[in-house]
């Protein structure tokens, strides 16, 4: 998954931030219990205020994250 997102992430620059968690790294323990985080991989979206949008859990397609960011930036 890791190559078709950061292929998004070139994509939406400037548009869509992305923000990469490592969930083995104990330093994110907090923002990961905030999140409710417990598989991965698991992608959040959340708005400029930095409030839960959406949470999504397992493979995602390139389509879905198209559909969800393009709706957000309308």
């Amino acid at each position: 998954m890791a190559p078709m997102v950061h292929g998004l992430e070139a994509e939406y620059f400037g548009k869509v931030k992305f923000s990469f968690l490592d969930a083995d790294d104990p330093q994110t323990d907090v923002f990961q219990k905030t999140l409710g985080f417990y598989y991965q991989p698991e992608f959040y979206f959340l708005d400029a205020n930095g409030n839960l949008i959406k949470k999504l859990v397992g493979s995602i397609s390139e389509d879905e994250f198209r559909n969800m960011f393009d709706a957000s930036l309308q």
